[in-house]
């Protein structure tokens, strides 16, 4: 009888289950992935915002979705790692606590364009207008495809109270002050102004809290 239990759990017959062996294998996942997940929740530096954080305004934020629509986080992240190279050539390595209201998070893992976490301010507006329009006018080696249509389509009239509604439900602090201005500050706005908004706000403001961090030798 213990030779029948032993062996309907043994190796050979999760190996050969495929059913079995998928299930436990996700169970396992699933476990694992509870175990360094959920006590980030708990964790103090990881879900406190860094001094200088503050939510998006309401046309960095359209800015950002349409750095979302147009697939720019499919080429470019937004984290430096602690790696010494690239902190010298971005600026001080990214902290959990500056993208406390991100939602989502674009860190990404590709980087066909460089990291974007600290471009902010980095270069002029008309700067990011011309690379925008056609990329191979700053950078000639560039492989970046041009988006010219952003300089044409409006951002005035955009559902930019709504979202900043469902953010608020996400924990993102706005107050009804902020959601009631939101539709003026897009006043004859282009897309393309948005966007260059969003990118010129980039870890500008917490710039100085990931370098005292860098300083100090802590995440």
């Amino acid at each position: 009888m213990s030779n029948q239990k032993k062996q309907s759990f043994s190796h050979d017959k999760i190996e050969t289950n495929v059913g079995l062996l998928i299930v436990l294998s996700i169970v396992v996942i699933l476990f694992a992935g509870l175990a360094q997940i959920v006590p980030l929740y708990f964790q103090h530096s990881t879900t406190a915002p860094v001094e200088g954080a503050r939510p998006y305004e309401a046309l960095h934020l359209v800015g950002r979705d349409i750095y979302i629509r147009e697939g720019c986080v499919g080429c470019h992240s937004q984290q430096i790692r602690m790696l010494q190279s690239e902190v010298q050539r971005y600026g001080p390595y990214s902290l959990s606590g500056e993208f406390v209201y991100d939602r989502p998070f674009l860190w990404g893992s590709k980087r066909t364009g460089p990291d974007l976490a600290r471009v902010g301010q980095r270069y002029s507006d008309d700067w990011h207008r011309v690379h925008l329009r056609n990329p191979r006018d700053v950078v000639k080696e560039s492989n970046m495809p041009a988006y010219p249509w952003l300089q044409n389509n409006t951002v005035e009239g955009s559902d930019v109270q709504d979202r900043m509604n469902v953010l608020r439900t996400l924990g993102v602090p706005y107050t009804d002050e902020e959601i009631a201005k939101a539709p003026a500050q897009l006043a004859g706005k282009t897309e393309e102004d948005a966007l260059v908004a969003y990118l010129q706000g980039l870890g500008v403001a917490t710039r100085a809290a990931a370098q005292q961090a860098v300083t100090e030798g802590r995440r």
